[in-house]
């Protein structure tokens, strides 16, 4: 799943590619992508991007004020045409959702030839999520997040507001509830907690002054970090380049860099979580079941 890095890597890279240019046509290959019906998608059409912004996960691209936005959830991305192809999209059980088509000639270029992107989802359950809207608040996913960990203007004092209003909440959930912090999913999650040498399932209002701090400092550290990392690269190369960059996630067996401990792996119905014994249980191993408390 893409997240805060991911797609602040994306959004810069569309910034460069789009702004200033036309869209000349948006086509739909999944309609229940679309959660949208009042503007549709070709009120789009002939209109100029003139920014690209992100909001927590979520990829909105202002056309003359008419925002598209999308969510590309678990299993999406983005794929970049330099050329677009020339095979007419149509309707399917396959994975394009979407196609952007933009106009070659961007403010200050020469280049004649269309230009976009499309919109893809793997396997059989279909989460991405497109919006075509007049003003962002009209997304429910977007009305509805927390502040974003990465904002100027969000402190410490700000964070420790957020744990004591989820005090019942594990900080695992906490970090990956969108309400309660915008951006962060289930692997920059592992890496957070991991650094900040804190148990996934430690309860939020359990956390002391120092444990606060510490999980403060490695929420901003890991994601600015992770973002140095994305941005600047295309959007083919951030998969792979989010992977070979992971310390726990996704490692389950190998040696934390850390400690040397071998990483362990709660998993769940859908989804699993990575940890170090060493570096955040104490030694101790999690149980594999969803509200597990430490094997005794």
């Amino acid at each position: 799943m893409p997240e805060m890095p991911e797609v602040e890597a994306l959004r810069s890279f569309l910034a460069d590619q789009v702004v200033g240019r036309t869209i000349v046509r948006a086509d739909l290959a999944a309609f229940a992508a679309l959660k949208t019906f009042e503007v549709p998608l070709s009120a789009l059409h002939g209109l100029e991007v003139t920014r690209v912004e992100r909001h927590g996960k979520f990829l909105c691209l202002d056309a003359d004020g008419t925002w598209l936005a999308f969510h590309l959830a678990r299993a999406g991305w983005l794929t970049w045409h330099d050329t677009v192809p020339a095979t007419p999209v149509r309707p399917g059980k396959g994975p394009l959702a979407l196609r952007v088509v933009f106009e070659g000639d961007a403010a200050g270029s020469t280049d004649d030839g269309e230009v976009g992107f499309s919109l893809t989802e793997a396997g059989t359950q279909k989460h991405l999520a497109i919006h075509v809207v007049a003003e962002l608040a009209e997304v429910p996913g977007i009305a509805r997040l927390g502040p974003d960990p990465l904002a100027p203007d969000f402190t410490r004092d700000d964070f420790a507001a957020v744990i004591r209003a989820n005090a019942r909440t594990q900080v695992k959930g906490l970090l990956k509830d969108q309400s309660a912090l915008a951006g962060i999913g289930n692997a920059y999650s592992d890496e957070i907690l991991q650094a900040a040498r804190l148990s996934p399932f430690k309860v939020a209002g359990s956390l002391s002054h120092d444990e606060v701090t510490a999980l403060f400092e490695a929420i901003r550290g890991e994601l600015a970090t992770a973002i140095e990392r994305a941005v600047g690269n295309r959007p083919s190369d951030l998969k792979d380049g989010k992977r070979t960059t992971m310390r726990v996630h996704g490692k389950k067996g190998e040696p934390c860099p850390t400690c040397g401990t071998p990483i362990a792996e709660v998993s769940f119905a859908e989804t699993f979580l990575n940890y170090c014994p060493g570096c955040q249980t104490g030694g101790k191993l999690l149980a594999d079941r969803r509200m597990s408390k430490l094997l005794k």
